[in-house]
């Protein structure tokens, strides 16, 4: 299991690693560069728009790997999904901006981004599942963690090489080429997860499975199409609060507020450990209390914190902004914590790559794609504190509340009724 869990932690490290990558570019640098005849704040949209392609393209890449994962095993998804998430990361930085070649510049980027997406559509169904297929019953919850952190060591992987280069380079030297390095590391990092996971053992739920799914995403639609709404309703608010405060932040406080690049990314990173290190923690609690609870804690606690967060924000002071972002990320991971257990165990086996892929990704386009949009476009119409972000967080928060409490626990009953017998 800890093998199992190591390879699984490492492949979505270097996976999320791609695609937060882009985040921090589209925040930083990909307007100016790709969209250089819009207004500063146009631009910054407009490379929002290519980041949230990356979300579309998502649960695209969840049906097309999840019917791989459902007909033919969880292990050949994780090649394929890292694959095409390395090769596309890679081309990204080796475009040419707009002042090269025009139009197709911007073009290019949206093609590549989309690849990105599909590929990490894939990804988080194969490595959720392989690792909570092994797993112990008694131990699910914490042993699917492991997938879970990958998220946070992709993003700091991610963030401390643009932090690196941003300290050592100038921003005449980092618009024109230090921007793509941390693309072109994608291949190295790729290549070291192939590696990982090349002796990886195939799921024995799935080895177990007698007669496989023809056509899995009919069968979710057909028989499990209410449990994907609710899902992806569910999952937003996660999705939301994460980009909201690793994305958008970076943005707004760099551009509106003109705090230094340096000092946002360490505050984000900072919270971001945190987030990293208590997510097996939040994975032990929902073994003890059960998964919905969790979730049902974490989105009320999201709920209470969003204006609190944005106030925080808009003062510029990096303490504040710092203790603003850990709160969200405090409640996002009392969630984050216990869904890799939870999801599968929502599926049926035989279409549990479709169905759990498919419900997480969609979670992905309401929350993910569209927050450092909408966010952006709301902090522009509004005073130094942007209360409309706030608003619309603590709206997608309830929401979730809502579709959570929809859902039925899944915490195996013998975790439930596991006493001491005596002799």
């Amino acid at each position: 299991m800890l093998r199992l869990a190591a390879a699984s932690l490492a492949g979505t490290a270097i996976e999320f690693y791609d695609f937060f990558v882009y985040g921090t570019a589209a925040a930083l640098v990909l307007g100016p560069l790709f969209f250089p005849a819009f207004s500063p704040v146009a631009g910054t949209l407009a490379a929002f728009v290519t980041f949230g392609v990356g979300f579309v393209a998502r649960p695209l890449g969840s049906v097309l790997f999840g019917h791989l994962g459902d007909r033919r095993g969880r292990r050949p998804v994780l090649v394929g999904s890292l694959l095409l998430t390395g090769a596309a990361t890679v081309a990204v930085g080796c475009v040419p901006t707009y002042e090269s070649i025009g139009a197709a510049a911007p073009a290019l980027l949206l093609l590549l981004r989309f690849l990105q997406g599909l590929g990490l559509g894939g990804e988080w169904g194969g490595a959720v599942l392989l690792t909570a297929e092994h797993a112990p019953v008694e131990r699910r919850a914490l042993w699917s963690s492991f997938p879970q952190v990958g998220p946070a060591l992709g993003f700091l992987l991610a963030n401390g090489v643009v932090l690196a280069l941003s300290a050592t380079l100038s921003d005449a030297q980092f618009a024109q080429w230090g921007w793509r390095v941390p693309f072109w590391a994608a291949g190295v990092l790729a290549a070291v997860g192939l590696w990982l996971r090349s002796s990886l053992a195939e799921s024995p739920s799935f080895l177990e499975i007698d007669d496989h799914a023809r056509v899995p995403l009919a069968e979710v639609v057909r028989d499990h199409w209410r449990l994907v709404l609710l899902t992806a309703g569910a999952l937003s608010a996660g999705y939301a609060i994460f980009y909201a405060v690793t994305t958008w932040s970076l943005a707004y406080a760099t551009e509106r507020l003109g705090v230094s690049r340096v000092v946002m990314l360490t505050c984000i990173m900072a919270a971001v450990v945190v987030q990293g290190a208590l997510t097996p923690l939040a994975a032990l609690l929902g073994d003890r209390y059960g998964r919905r609870p969790m979730c049902l804690v974490g989105c009320t606690a999201a709920a209470a914190w969003m204006f609190p967060t944005v106030h925080l924000l808009a003062t510029g002071e990096p303490l504040l902004m710092f203790a603003g972002i850990l709160g969200a990320l405090l409640a996002f991971v009392t969630m984050l914590g216990v869904i890799a257990a939870y999801l599968p165990e929502l599926y049926e086996p035989r279409v549990r790559c479709t169905g759990a892929a498919v419900g997480y990704n969609l979670g992905g386009v309401l929350g993910g794609a569209l927050t450092p949009i909408v966010a952006t476009t709301l902090a522009g119409h509004g005073g130094r504190v942007p209360w409309g972000v706030g608003a619309y967080l603590t709206g997608i928060a309830l929401l979730s509340l809502g579709c959570f409490a929809l859902l039925p626990e899944t915490r195996p009953a013998a975790v439930v009724v596991a006493e001491p017998v005596m002799d």
